[in-house]
Order: C-alpha cells, then structure tokens, then sequence
C-alpha cells in the first residue's frame, strides 16, 4: 500500500514540476481578439465571411471572384 501510495505522489509531483516549467504556454480562447471585423455573405452562395476578404461587385459582395462574373454574366 506505501508502494502505491509513493507513486501516486511522484506523479503528482512530476505533473506539478512539468506545469511549473517555464516556456511556451497554449492559452487557446483566452486571448482577446486585436481587431473585430463585420461579416458578411456572399450573394450566390450564402457563406459569412469577413468584410475586407470579400469582394465587391456592382454593389454586391462575394466570397470569390468566380461567383461575381456568375452573379454579373
């Protein structure tokens, strides 16, 4: 019972030091966001997409140039 009862706490220990480390640290989600962009939807498809990615024709936004000359012709 002492055996396991060590090993346990070695590797409580062991999970402790790693986590203590220094280094590069993956805070995904955490951060804020640098700038907040409009989306928008493309006119033949219906996909959202940012505004300054889409592409703007005759008044009307698309995701790709193929669906504007579609759309246009």
């Amino acid at each position: 019972m002492t055996k396991l009862l060590f090993f346990v706490l070695l590797g409580v220990a062991a999970v402790a030091w790693f986590k203590s480390r220094g280094g590069p640290r993956r805070d995904l989600g955490k951060s804020k966001p640098s700038e907040v962009e409009d989306m928008v939807r493309c006119q033949v498809c219906g996909i959202n997409l940012p505004r300054s990615e889409a592409i703007l024709g005759r008044g009307r936004i698309y995701c790709c140039d193929e669906h504007r000359r579609q759309d246009q012709g």
